[in-house]
């Protein structure tokens, strides 16, 4: 049996869709037959809980009960992946928590896989955030995800803001991938599905639903292209045998779509 596998999806600042991510990565983990569950932290009422409601649990991460909930529990539940969706600013605060808790020298034993995606903003405030949390993920699997939300641009990441920030990490690899299409996205929005029920064509309840023909077909080619870059990445891998895939940088940039 492989080992629990925790997924961190977040950034200290708002606004840059992280939960659009846990969504793609539930998603690729249902395609790719790999037993997830998910809590989602924006207490009392999530957002991925409303997409993903049969295997998402919405709770308190500042919660000593709740962390209990999670934590306590990776042994014993059937899924071998736990992906926690973190709320705006809860970041730092989070990998300090797995710190203080052992979970983080558990980690580093080989008991656990930690995978982080952090995702950034186009702002210097955001790239800061990578300073804040790199002491906390010296034996995690480190994405560094560029989101394109509201066709965010990166406008202030100049050539030597991006070198200062990066040459760290000689290893670091570039991904791109489309903006999914505005109304595409208002209509998976509405119907309120994982993307790939949406692709489907089929309701909340599993029935046949009437979306777009054109719609759909926008938002496979874009979820293609997304799981595409977590093939790259080799995800699939990294979960499926509790390691980092040989050979592969520690930190990788991946840039996705909103």
């Amino acid at each position: 049996m492989a080992k629990p596998t925790v997924v961190v999806v977040g950034a200290d600042k708002g606004g840059v869709g992280k939960t659009t991510v846990a969504r793609t990565l539930l998603d690729y983990f249902t395609a790719h037959h790999v037993p997830t569950r998910a809590f989602d932290t924006e207490s009392p009422k999530g957002t991925l809980k409303r997409f993903h409601p049969d295997i998402t649990d919405v709770v308190d991460v500042t919660s000593v009960p709740d962390q209990m909930r999670i934590f306590d529990t990776l042994s014993t539940t059937d899924a071998s992946v736990t992906v926690l969706d973190v709320r705006a600013g809860l970041l730092s605060p989070t990998l300090r928590s797995l710190r203080d808790i052992g979970f983080l020298e558990a980690v580093k034993k080989g008991q656990l896989t930690f995978v982080v995606f952090h995702i950034l903003g186009s702002s210097i405030a955001s790239l800061n955030e990578i300073e804040d949390t790199s002491a906390f993920t010296g034996d995690a699997k480190y994405f560094l995800v560029k989101n394109y939300f509201n066709n965010t641009t990166f406008f202030e990441w100049d050539q030597a803001t991006h070198s200062a920030y990066f040459k760290r990490f000689k290893d670091a690899v570039e991904i791109t991938i489309p903006k999914l299409n505005e109304m595409a996205y208002e209509q998976v929005e509405l119907a309120s599905v994982p993307f790939l029920t949406f692709v489907a064509n089929k309701n909340p309840k599993g029935d046949t639903a009437n979306y777009s023909f054109v719609l759909r077909g926008y938002v496979r080619h874009w979820l293609g292209n997304v799981w595409s870059e977590y093939d790259r990445i080799k995800l699939n891998d990294v979960v499926a045998a509790g390691n980092p895939a040989a050979g592969g940088p520690r930190v990788q940039v991946v840039r996705t779509a909103q």
